[in-house]
């Protein structure tokens, strides 16, 4: 098995990467994005439909689609994104809330229809997403889960309670009592995705620089290890790598999620996994699972291994520990224990998470800057709309999305280490315990130790 070295969606895609130039010497552009994945580049996109004669160049440290956008799960889903109670402060009522959240659930075919109307190919697959729970406990969270939503004004079109029966139908693991259900998910091969969007945006005029790394910014100029680049305004697009640039360690955590991917699948294997309307897939307990069936029939699954390095240092080159992948190779078959499969590749990748989970878009127009991420696990969908928010910004346009509860404050920054470190292994530890616990005696009743995980983190 591969392990580490980028991803498996972009090991597959090679012949699809393309070499870009880095800068080289200073230049001048009405917009300059720091961050050449989802975020940066749906930024660099709306911003050049705006308006066409705006110059716009995006600053990658490594190449397109190096972090999170070509190592995730490949989900393009509408699910929640941020702390519904976190948004809601202030001027910002529940309905802002709810509008932001449909504007989401919009997106995800909005991201697909587009792609298919220019003409990409990026495995995409709408079958919507579905968390199930194989304990009572966590089919007792999920309704909880369920009222929340109700009560935020979510229908029953949007997301549904599905029984054992019904979940079992879609797909055959063993013991699922229940889940839930929306249709807002299409999925992908998110490294396909990350390129086609770039080829988009250079078609438009974007002009991409990578391995250009930038060392600072301030007043509208971003220096580079080999040139200025200066502009009317700076979009710093870099999520988790923001803990990279000096004095920023603790604006954004970057937290490690990690994945394996198994060989093809025989089709009686298929037959007897079921799963043919293609779901994107999700467990309920502490320490969740997502998962996708992918376009040349593998499971590709992802979790939580190691969660954090001290004082927010960043991964190197994905290679997982023989722990998490022990984890989630032991995940993938107590989903389907009487299908055999071996497992092609494990990698991990980072993912920024603010203080308060929750994105966000912050225009600071005497500075010159604009910051915009923090999606805590869901950026495939969140960058298209936090793109076009920034878009709608920095046009001076009135819109829906410019008046969004994105548009906010930025959060309060991460305690200091040791405190960061110490609470991340606290929480994964406790979330552990918990899923033992629930599983070992039954019942419908959350563990105390998945409440206080859930207390500490801030969620």
């Amino acid at each position: 098995m591969k392990n580490g070295n980028g991803s498996f969606w972009l090991d597959s895609t090679r012949e699809q990467a393309r070499v870009r130039p880095r800068l080289e010497g200073d230049i001048h552009a009405d917009a300059v994005v720091v961050g050449g994945g989802y975020t940066g580049l749906w930024t660099a996109y709306w911003l050049k439909r705006a308006d066409p004669s705006l110059s716009v160049v995006v600053l990658e440290q490594e190449y397109v689609g190096f972090g999170a956008s070509g190592r995730n799960g490949g989900w393009i889903s509408g699910k929640t994104v941020g702390v519904r109670r976190n948004l809601s402060s202030g001027a910002v009522g529940r309905e802002d809330v709810l509008a932001i959240e449909r504007a989401c659930h919009e997106a995800v075919f909005e991201i697909d229809d587009l792609m298919r109307g220019e003409g990409k190919e990026i495995d995409a697959q709408r079958g919507g997403w579905m968390q199930i729970a194989r304990t009572e406990s966590e089919l007792e969270r999920l309704k909880r889960h369920l009222a929340e939503d109700r009560d935020w004004g979510l229908t029953e079109s949007e997301v549904r309670l599905m029984d054992a029966e019904e979940t079992f139908g879609r797909v055959r693991a063993p013991g699922v009592r229940g889940g839930i259900f929306s249709p807002y998910a299409v999925k992908c091969n998110p490294a396909k995705l990350v390129y086609a969007l770039a080829e988009l945006c250079e078609e438009l005029g974007v002009v991409i620089f990578e391995n250009t790394r930038v060392e600072s910014f301030a007043d509208g100029d971003c220096r580079t290890t080999r040139g200025h680049a200066r502009a009317n305004t700076v979009v710093l697009a870099t999520e988790a790598y923001t803990s990279r640039l000096p004095g920023r360690r603790r604006e954004i955590l970057p937290m490690l999620s990690s994945m394996v991917v198994t060989e093809p699948l025989e089709e009686a294997a298929w037959e007897e996994i079921g799963w043919s309307g293609h779901e994107c897939m999700s467990g309920a307990q502490h320490m969740y699972f997502y998962s996708q069936r992918t376009a040349d029939g593998r499971i590709a699954l992802g979790g939580r291994g190691v969660p954090y390095f001290w004082n927010s240092d960043l991964d190197r080159n994905g290679e997982l520990d023989r722990g998490t992948i022990a984890q989630l190779t032991e995940t993938v078959q107590s989903l389907f224990p009487a299908v055999p499969m071996t497992f092609a590749h494990a990698w991990r990748g980072v993912l920024g998470v603010p203080r308060d989970w929750s994105p966000f878009v912050h225009l600071d127009r005497t500075r010159r800057l604009v910051r915009v991420g923090g999606y805590a696990g869901q950026g495939v969908t969140a960058a298209y709309v936090a793109g076009r928010i920034v878009a709608d910004l920095l046009s001076c346009r009135p819109s829906e999305l410019s008046r969004s509860a994105w548009v906010r404050a930025l959060p309060r920054k991460w305690e200091p280490e040791p405190l960061r470190w110490v609470g991340s292994r606290a929480v994964q530890s406790l979330y552990h315990v918990a899923d033992s616990v629930e599983r070992r005696r039954g019942g419908p009743r959350t563990s105390v130790f998945g409440t206080a995980g859930d207390l500490i983190s801030g969620r």
